[in-house]
């Protein structure tokens, strides 16, 4: 029968080929058409000539045929039975032929496949390329087609039929196919929009491998709207999942639950994200779209998802093309700052954190990202290190404090800038950790920073090296010449960053001899360089060694404060005994190198001074060579005779060069590193080695000791004539003689302070050794007030006032403690002696001050362990004890009016000191202020109960509101201003350690705004002091708005209003508020936390703003998405509506000219600019079925009311 359709085809006419075919009954042409096909012979012509010859469309018989030949074809090629070459060669030519048929049987045909395709009936799928034919044919139909009841043209006929398609179940296994199909479809928006939600819905029946080539299929399709719908589903579905996952990880369900390994889903997002980027190479538009929507997201809402850390991945790979690469890199800088401003605005407001729920920190899901790129994501991993960088030079530190770079404490007060550079430092610590490829490149731009930028700080980034060294020293000796290539640079660069590249490296010298010989070779070369920061640093390097390179029978490290590179202390510290020898050859050689430099200029040698005890107390087997060196330096100053006097030779301290005079020795940095060492010496070394004393060790430790005793002696004997220092000599400092006249008694003073230090170390609580101390002290006393007399006033006042006391933390803290609080008996004879002397303890109490305040400025103190945070706090722990027991126990209106002759009396010096000790504490030593508070308890019974951090401060709190108070109980002229506000800033350090939530928090306010109310001074600084602490503890608690407005009623009622005819009425709220304290002070204190409020309610109608716009067209969304936002709208309204009462009242006041009337404009503008922006959102949100809520026009009406009209009548009083 084939052959004869073939030959009837051939003939020129086609009417014997039709007769033919329609006397073929339906089946015979299936069945002929299915032997052909499965047989594999030429059903390709035979189809042909049954197309184009047999079957034409123009008749309805020929139309049917063709009808019946589709399904009949489509059939086989499901079936399955056919070879592929002819399955795809009768597809072929089915589609040829489908823009012949009449649009009814278009119909039809498409019906035929939906069903198919909801009945799941497809076997391989083959036939489905026939459908975006057979609907992109339909559109072309022309006149309107029967579909079902009704007449529709072909494109509203096609647009059903997608909608019908959309409806339907898909089976999984067609689901790539059937989106691949609709990118050969012309769709419009809206049927776009269907297919996009039906392929977004079957995502989550899908198995994970078949996602990537489905997101493929997305990406191609040429529709030019659905770019953001796409990037959309794509971004909203692997959050979910990411979300998921992390619950099911976090969760306590067995692990076979877990859905998908974590490994397999990173990998799927991966290449996911590879699809994406390489989408965005061919069509620059879907990159725009993606930073379009992440933007959007950074405005948005309380909720969004536009920010996640499979979004982040992906910004930080479509980074790697360029065009996008600033763009992408801004926008996440923006969004990590933002993220931790807005995290700053919410602990700061009790009233922000009740509006808004706290929600992931931006910072999290980068480091997340960190994480997750383990698994193979290298197309990642560039852009995180860039970014690492960049958030590092953008938010580092921007100058240096003199001294150490300051370490901002951990936790809340450190600022959005601090957050993100240690964000950025965090990024590339983990990335190094986890990437073996991209060490060397981390390793290498962090080196460059440091050596080449030498001007700015670069604390942060020798932060970052020192934790990359310290993750591991031996990865990185693959990478030493990196290394090694820096020390080229040491001599360059300032003596800072040199010590904190060499604290870093440290580690590494202990793995790789070849870095510490090319190292101690810089060090030698520079150690003779012109420049004299070269010379300190290359003492600094030698002095780093010394103390890291232990000799073999040092005391173990457990001695040793500072574990510099702890993990790799036990690698060394085990290797062998050959280690240490050889070590101690190399320890030796260095002090020979360090001898040199007592020759150099005074700077050099206080650093060594500086830094032998360190050394010393890390390798005691080094004593004898430091000691011996140190006793050959003193006695080229000192006069042996013991009856010579004075017995120092000053003058070979000074060098005279011309007319230039400068200090050539610092003997009283020489002493007193003599008298650290030689403690250190007898309380750990001798009792180490009883019984194995050499004689001659013996003997220079003796001569030490003698000279110490005799130079106390000798200086008590000697006059201030002796030094020609007495009263008559010339201190001026533009003078020769003046100069070395106040260099000469800088020396002798800091000689003396080291001499009490020594004996009281030595004195074991005798009467004569605290008489030498008071004798020593005496002498120190009469020198210091010729300084201060001479100086008078100017600058050197302030020069003498910064001068560093000698006296180390640790004897401060037993100097007060014997002072103040030994009560043992066989003691207070001895003891009493120094007690007599008020000069004496004001001076013990004073230094404590100023150690404490050079803590705060520079994040150490001078001396023996200074650099130590765990002595440092346990010092300051015992000060603290000492100083709280001496002032609330003798209060300073107790103290003999005797006693307060000059300055502050003791018990104030003591509130001062621990003023600045609670903050400095809080500054420092943030997570261990618990273990602080618990240091001032006194101790009941061991096994107490757990007692919390704000029980201990509350505790603290009372006693120095009990001191406040009996403060302001006093007269008038008997107030003193300064202790009140010293108290008043010790219970605002104090009132931050409380938990908002607490009681004993909303006790505090209470007796605060108590305070407030009731006490009526004249004292501008206390009323400025106690209302910042109201204003701090009101904002805790909730909003301060309604305290705004008494207080603005009260400024109201004491200055007058500006129409002078206006009879105000007095309220008296706040009795804090008088004519004194009214303004400029309680004025600009108010408007500043106006100024706050504005800005939280600002910061609201953003968020409320970036909401809307996010909110999609629909309208029932719309009505849904009222919902959440009505309570924010709500209380937005409530705070300005509060607010213009405030203003009301502060704009009829009678404020003086200046800078009240400045800050009040400035402010009323803001509340006005935010007033329009609440108007536009509404106007924005009353498009949609919502209307403007009627507290809203309360709002509008009021400021017409209330205070427009007053703002002009100010403005002419203004003018």
């Amino acid at each position: 029968m084939d052959q004869k359709i073939l030959s009837l085809a051939a003939e020129k006419t086609t009417d014997r080929l039709q007769a033919f075919l329609q006397t073929l009954e339906g089946d015979d042409l299936a069945n002929l058409l299915q032997n052909q096909a499965v047989k594999g012979r030429a059903v390709g012509a035979l189809l042909r000539a049954l197309f184009r010859e047999g079957s034409p469309c123009s008749e309805e018989a020929g139309a049917l045929r063709r009808r019946k030949i589709y399904t009949c074809c489509t059939q086989l090629v499901e079936s399955g039975d056919l070879q592929k070459e002819i399955a795809s060669e009768i597809i072929g030519l089915l589609m040829l032929e489908v823009h012949c048929l009449p649009g009814p049987l278009l119909v039809e045909l498409a019906n035929e496949f939906i069903g198919a395709i909801k009945e799941g009936s497809l076997t391989n799928g083959k036939s489905l390329e026939l459908l975006p034919i057979i609907l992109t044919a339909l559109v072309t139909k022309k006149g309107s087609l029967a579909c079902g009841k009704d007449e529709l043209s072909g494109e509203e006929s096609k647009k059903q039929l997608i909608s019908t398609l959309c409806s339907g179940r898909w089976d999984q296994r067609y689901v790539i196919q059937l989106t691949s199909m609709f990118k050969d479809v012309p769709l419009t928006a809206e049927e776009m929009e269907l297919v996009m939600e039906k392929v977004f819905k079957m995502f989550s029946k899908l198995n994970l491998q078949e996602i990537p080539p489905l997101v493929y299929q997305l990406l191609i399709s040429p529709q030019r709207g659905s770019r953001k719908r796409v990037l959309e589903g794509i971004i909203a579905f692997f959050n979910e999942l990411d979300k998921q996952h992390k619950e099911e990880q976090s969760g306590d369900e067995l692990l076979d639950l877990i859905t998908v390994p974590s490994g397999e889903l990173r990998h799927v997002e991966g290449t996911v994200i590879l699809h994406v980027v390489f989408a965005m190479t061919l069509d620059c538009e879907l990159g725009r779209e993606l930073l379009k929507h992440v933007k959007a997201g950074q405005q948005g809402d309380f909720s969004n998802n536009y920010i996640c850390p499979f979004s982040i991945a992906l910004l930080l790979s479509v980074a790697r093309i360029q065009r996008f690469e600033e763009q992408v890199f801004d926008l996440l800088k923006a969004s990590v700052f933002k993220s931790f401003k807005d995290l700053q605005l919410l602990q700061g407001s009790k009233f922000l954190q009740n509006l808004v729920p706290h929600r992931s920190c931006v910072s999290t899901m980068i480091l997340e990202v960190v994480k997750n790129s383990v698994h193979s994501w290298d197309h990642v991993t560039q852009g995180l290190v860039q970014f690492g960088f960049i958030l590092m030079d953008s938010y580092g530190p921007k100058k240096i404090v003199d001294g150490q770079a300051i370490e901002s404490s951990p936790g809340l007060s450190r600022t959005p800038n601090q957050h993100a550079c240690k964000l950025g430092g965090d990024i590339l610590l983990e990335t190094f950790k986890i990437h073996e490829m991209i060490r060397q490149e981390i390793l290498e731009q962090v080196l460059n920073r440091v050596v080449t930028r030498a001007s700015s700080p670069i604390s942060h980034f020798l932060e970052l090296l020192s934790n990359i060294i310290m993750y591991s020293p031996l990865v990185l000796q693959s990478c030493s010449s990196k290394v090694t290539g820096s020390f080229d640079y040491l001599s360059f660069l300032p003596l800072q960053t040199v010590q904190g590249l060499l604290k870093a490296v440290q580690p590494l010298l202990k793995v790789s001899m070849s870095m510490r010989d090319s190292l101690i070779l810089v060090l030698r070369k520079a150690m003779f360089a012109r420049q004299l920061d070269a010379r300190k640093s290359a003492v600094a390097g030698f002095l780093l060694l010394l103390k890291n390179f232990k000799v073999l029978g040092s005391l173990s490290s457990s001695q040793c404060s500072q574990a510099i590179g702890v993990s790799q202390q036990v690698h060394v510290d085990v290797h062998s005994r050959y280690n240490a020898v050889a070590n101690e050859a190399f320890c030796l050689e260095i002090m020979d190198s360090l001898r040199r430099c007592l020759g150099q200029q005074a700077d050099v040698r206080l650093m060594l001074y500086e830094g032998f005890y360190d050394v010393l107390r890390r390798n005691s087997q080094l004593a004898n060579s430091i000691m011996q060196t140190l006793l050959s330096q003193l006695k080229q100053f000192y006069e042996p005779q013991s009856d010579v006097l004075p017995p120092l030779k000053l003058e070979a301290c000074i060098l005279t060069q011309g007319d230039q005079i400068s200090l050539q020795e610092p003997l009283d940095h020489l002493l007193c590193c003599i008298q650290h060492c030689l403690a250190w010496y007898k309380s750990k070394v001798m009792p180490a080695q009883q019984g194995e004393e050499e004689e001659e060790e013996e003997g220079f430790y003796q001569e030490l000791d003698d000279m110490l005793e005799s130079l106390t002696k000798r200086m008590i004997k000697s006059e201030l004539e002796d030094f020609e220092l007495d009263k008559s000599a010339d201190f001026s400092q533009s003078t020769g003689i003046g100069i070395k006249n106040n260099i000469c008694a800088s020396l002798v003073m800091g000689v003396c302070e080291v001499l009490m230090e020594y004996n009281f170390s030595i004195s074991n609580f005798s009467k004569n050794k605290f008489e030498d101390i008071l004798s020593l002290f005496m002498c120190y006393k009469k020198l210091s007030d010729i300084l201060t007399e001479k100086a008078g006033k100017g600058k050197t006042k302030a020069a003498n006032k910064t001068n560093d006391s000698f006296l180390s933390l640790k004897f401060v803290s037993d100097l007060l403690t014997a002072l103040f609080r030994d009560s043992t008996q066989s003691h207070e004879e001895s003891l009493s002696v120094l007690r007599s002397s008020n000069e004496f303890m004001r001076y013990a109490v004073g230094v404590a001050l100023r150690k404490v305040q050079q803590l705060k400025e520079t994040g150490h103190v001078s001396g023996p362990d200074g650099q130590n945070p765990d002595k440092i706090f346990q010092n300051l722990c015992d000060i603290t004890r000492v100083l709280l027991w001496r002032y609330t126990s003798i209060p300073t209106s107790v103290e003999e009016p005797g006693k307060k002759e000059k300055g502050k009396s003791i018990s104030l010096l003591c509130l001062e000191g621990l003023q600045r000790i609670f903050s400095a504490v809080q500054h420092f030593f943030q997570p261990r202020v618990p273990q602080f508070l618990r240091a001032l308890d006194v101790p009941d019974n061991e096994e107490e109960v757990e007692v919390t951090v704000t029980q201990r401060a509350a505790f603290q709190i009372r006693q120095f509101q009990r001191s406040l108070l009996n403060l302001l109980s006093s007269q008038e002229e008997e107030f003193n201003s300064k202790e009140a506000l010293l108290l008043v800033s010790v219970l605002t350090s104090l009132a931050r350690l409380l938990e908002p939530t607490s009681p004993q928090f909303v006790q505090m306010l209470s007796w605060t705004s108590k305070i407030c109310k009731e006490n009526s001074r004249e004292d501008a600084l206390f009323c400025k002091g106690a209302m910042n602490l109201l204003f701090s503890l009101h904002v805790a608690h909730k909003s301060p708005v309604a305290l705004l407005r008494d207080l603005s009623q009260d400024i109201h009622g004491h200055l007058g209003d500006i129409d002078e005819d206006v009879e105000v009425e007095k309220t008296n709220h706040y009795a804090v508020v008088n004519l004194r304290t009214a303004a400029p002070t309680v004025c600009l204190l108010v408007l500043s936390q106006a100024e706050k409020v504005l800005e939280e309610v600002d910061w609201l109608i953003t968020k409320l703003k970036g909401q809307v716009s996010q909110e999609t067209v629909s309208e029932e969304a719309s009505s849904q998405a009222a919902l959440p936002n009505h309570p924010v709208e709500k209380a937005v309204i409530m705070q300005l509506g509060t607010l213009l009462t405030f203003f009301h009242e502060l704009v009829q006041t009678a404020l003086p000219s200046g800078s009240c009337v400045d800050t009040l404009l400035r402010d009323l503008c803001k509340m006005y600019t935010i007033l329009t922006a609440l108007v536009k959102y509404y106007i924005q949100v009353c498009r949609s079925a919502r209307g403007i809520p009627k507290i809203m026009e309360k709002l509008v009406k009021l400021s017409g009311s209330h205070l427009t009209p007053v703002c002009y009548s100010f403005i002419s009083y203004v003018q």
